[in-house]
C-alpha cells in the first residue's frame, strides 16, 4: 500500500465531513468499522470520542492493551491539530523532518501515525475523532476512511 500525499489526505477530510453526529451515528460507525474489521480479521482496537467523551470503543481478538495506547496518542494529535494523524505527519516528512524531531510535543503522548481521523461536522468543524489501532499505520488510516465513505453514503 503506497502512503497517500497530504493532498489526497486532504482531500478525503475535505470529503467526509458530517452533516451530524451524536450518539447513535457513533454507535453506527463504530459497529461499522468493527464489520469491516472483522471481515479482515483485523487485530485492532477501535475508538471514537466526541467533545472529550468516549461515545464508542471495541477491541477485537488480536488487539492488545498497547493498541489504546496509540489511540490515545493519535487522538490527542487530532485534537491538537484538527486533522489527521497521518497528515500531521505526512507534512513534517515532507519538510524533510519528522513529528518526534519537530512538533515539540511529547512523543509519549502524541503520534502522528495514521489511524486517528477527524470527525467535522459542517458549520461546527472538527468535533472529535475516529482512531483505529493495530494494523501498520498506512492500513489504519484506510480502513477508518473506508468506513466513513460507507457511513457518508448511508
Amino acid at each position: 500500500m503506497s502512503a497517500p500525499t497530504a493532498e489526497e489526505i486532504e482531500e478525503q477530510e475535505r470529503r467526509l465531513v458530517l452533516p451530524k453526529f451524536g450518539y447513535e451515528d457513533a454507535w453506527e460507525l463504530g459497529s461499522l468499522l468493527v464489520e469491516l474489521a472483522r471481515e479482515r480479521k483485523a487485530p485492532v482496537a477501535i475508538d471514537i470520542t466526541r467533545g472529550g467523551q468516549q461515545l464508542f470503543h471495541a477491541a477485537l481478538p488480536g488487539s492488545t492493551p498497547d493498541n489504546d495506547a496509540w489511540i490515545a496518542r493519535k487522538r490527542r494529535v487530532v485534537e491538537h491539530y484538527a486533522c489527521s494523524s497521518l497528515l500531521v505527519g505526512t507534512r513534517f516528512r515532507a519538510k524533510g523532518t519528522t513529528f518526534e524531531d519537530s512538533s515539540r510535543l511529547d512523543p509519549d503522548m502524541y503520534a502522528a501515525h495514521g489511524g486517528a481521523f477527524p470527525l467535522a461536522v459542517e458549520g461546527a468543524g472538527v468535533i472529535g475523532a475516529v482512531v483505529v489501532s493495530g494494523l501498520p499505520q498506512l492500513e489504519d488510516h484506510a480502513l477508518v476512511v473506508k468506513a466513513l465513505d460507507l457511513f457518508v453514503a448511508g
